[in-house]
């Protein structure tokens, strides 16, 4: 298999033995599960907005290595579509603290 592959499986067996709950003699309360779908959310607004920005980032990069390679007079330009990529990840971090403060 590829190592993509066994990544991605790697990752959905331990997401869901992470789901999974656990027995306790005393059953939980509501405020329990909402704080543990509080961190879930938390997480996955974080986790999916950093490999967006990841993955944008590595196609604005190459493109702009590109044009700084040909033009070095267009390199503030670049560094600016790179600074509007990353800002995709501030606005997760931003979103994360958001839900964790409430």
């Amino acid at each position: 298999m590829k190592p993509v592959i066994l990544l991605l499986l790697a990752t959905i067996a331990i997401s869901a033995t992470g789901l999974t709950g656990v027995a306790y003699a005393q059953g939980e309360s509501a405020a329990g599960s909402a704080d543990s779908m509080k961190l879930l959310g938390a997480g996955l607004a974080f986790g999916l907005a950093a490999a967006g920005a990841g993955i944008g980032l590595g196609q604005v990069g190459a493109a702009g290595l590109a044009v700084i390679s040909e033009n070095p007079a267009l390199q503030s330009k670049v560094f600016i579509f790179v600074g509007m990529v990353e800002s995709i990840a501030i606005y997760g971090i931003v979103m994360m603290f958001i839900i964790l403060g409430q």
